[in-house]
């Protein structure tokens, strides 16, 4: 069983930046951060490879966003920037199999944090 521990999270100011992290128990995934807002499906946000060797991200995140991984850490990080109110909600790590080529999909997720919230005030 893979435990994922997100930290990071809080109030800011818009055009702030916060930098989450995810704690992971394995090392062997490639990991994605979702976010969830109330009455609305979990939104895919950005993705990483377990080599850290290639990264996706949705169209309304990029170039602010930035995902990474320090593998010796097991540890996936999510800086983001320029932050917008429309940004607020529960971000959720997850970790899908190494194997998998499926980025975008929650489904093809596993694993899955607790979440934590990230509320950006106007």
């Amino acid at each position: 069983q893979v435990q994922l521990v997100e930290s990071g999270g809080g109030l800011v100011q818009a055009g702030g930046s916060l930098r989450l992290s995810c704690a992971a128990s394995g090392r062997m995934f490639n990991m994605g951060w979702f976010r969830q807002t109330p009455g609305k499906e979990r939104e895919f946000v950005t993705a990483i490879t377990w080599s850290g060797g290639n990264t996706y991200y949705a169209d309304a995140v990029k170039g602010r966003f930035t995902i990474s991984r320090d593998n010796a850490k097991n540890t996936v990080y999510l800086q983001m920037n320029s932050l917008k109110p429309e940004d607020t909600a529960v971000y959720h790590c997850a970790a899908a199999p190494a194997y998998s080529s499926s980025y975008y999909n929650a489904n093809a997720y596993r694993y899955w944090g607790q979440g934590t919230q990230v509320t950006v005030s106007s």
